[in-house]
């Protein structure tokens, strides 16, 4: 018998009556053999140590189960040991949790359902995460899990389960960023959250716009012309009245990106009316418009205005008038005409094929 089943069968033996020092010293034994790489020879005796463990660990004290538990982590071998472990306290299951390979999504997701977040963490940090547990943490886990789960980047995540973290991100910055750098993350998710995220996010939104490929935006074009996710507030009173006005300027020939200003210059009797102008001429939804106008966000509105093809006149000239309508302080021309320059062209457009979608919808 080999020296490995001489110190296993010792587990055995353990009993009440033993010392708290003569048991961890058993245990400090046992673990360091386990740590040790099984041979082929050794598999059926790992075998049996596995069904001991199962059998005998329930007795032990937390921190004798969390001693054998780093050791199980390492050895491939203790299955049924290290599946018992993964759902046992956060202390004994961490180290399995994050370094046990061979659990299967069967018990990964019996642990997801416990609902103890430290335990959900402790799953994120695996080396590989399939697409139903990266799911199932996205549903059960809070910020901090699913931020910690899109920092791996080698978790596996469906297109469903990034639409569910754009979502969330929608009201939670924590988000945000992790999102944005995830290298798998769909482009017209990044598109769905720009007008939420700060500006140093909008910059990097707009490098991955301008760097992927044709394929790449077809493949998302195509996507949301079947998922569009709506978040438009209620119209305002005058919009009827308004649009009427707009279709009016559209018939006669006299809607044109230069006389968005002198709508704008209105003020607020004429902020309805600019908004649909805006929109139809970017063939983008009128909610996108109002939202960037209401908030003055002269980045969005630039994207906007460079992804439709309008003049750096026309954009300086609009931001200008916002900033006159509210107050004068800001960017002056030449900043503005410099951040409307900034703005590279195919990105803009990219993003505006997908406001284009949902305006369609």
């Amino acid at each position: 018998m080999s020296e490995h089943v001489s110190r296993f069968s010792m587990l055995a033996n353990m009993s009440d009556d033993m010392s708290s020092e003569d048991r961890r010293e058993l245990l400090r034994k046992v673990t360091a053999t386990i740590g040790k790489t099984a041979s082929p020879g050794d598999r059926a005796e790992f075998a049996q140590l596995d069904e001991m463990l199962v059998a005998l660990a329930a007795d032990y004290a937390v921190r004798a189960r969390a001693e054998l538990a780093k050791a199980v982590a390492t050895s491939p071998l203790l299955v049924r040991t290290a599946n018992q472990f993964a759902l046992d306290d956060i202390e004994v299951a961490g180290p399995i949790l994050k370094h046990f390979r061979a659990l299967t999504d069967s018990t990964l997701l019996q642990v997801v359902a416990k609902n103890s977040q430290p335990h959900m963490m402790a799953v994120t940090r695996r080396q590989q995460i399939s697409k139903t547990i990266s799911h199932a943490l996205v549903e059960a886990g809070d910020d901090n899990v699913v931020v910690s789960l899109l920092s791996n980047g080698n978790a596996q995540i469906a297109h469903e389960t990034f639409e569910m973290v754009t979502t969330r991100a929608q009201s939670s910055a924590a988000l945000h960023a992790p999102l944005i750098r995830r290298e798998d993350v769909p482009p017209e998710m990044l598109n769905n959250i720009y007008l939420e995220v700060e500006a140093g996010l909008r910059q990097e939104i707009v490098s991955k716009f301008n760097s992927i490929s044709r394929e790449e935006v077809d493949k998302a074009f195509q996507r949301s012309r079947t998922r569009v996710a709506k978040r438009n507030s209620p119209l305002p009173d005058d919009y009827d009245a308004a649009k009427n006005r707009i279709n009016d300027l559209s018939r006669l020939g006299f809607l044109t990106p230069p006389g968005l200003a002198t709508l704008l210059r209105e003020g607020p009797k004429g902020r309805t009316a600019f908004n649909i102008a805006f929109a139809q001429l970017a063939d983008v939804e009128f909610d996108l418009v109002r939202r960037a106008v209401s908030a003055r966000d002269l980045d969005t509105i630039a994207l906007l205005c460079r992804g439709a093809g309008f003049d750096r006149a026309v954009y300086v000239t609009i931001a200008i008038s916002l900033k006159c309508l509210e107050d004068r302080d800001g960017p002056s021309a030449e900043e503005l005409g410099r951040l409307y320059e900034s703005v590279p062209v195919q990105a803009a457009q990219r993003a505006l094929r997908f406001w284009k979608v949902r305006a369609a919808a």
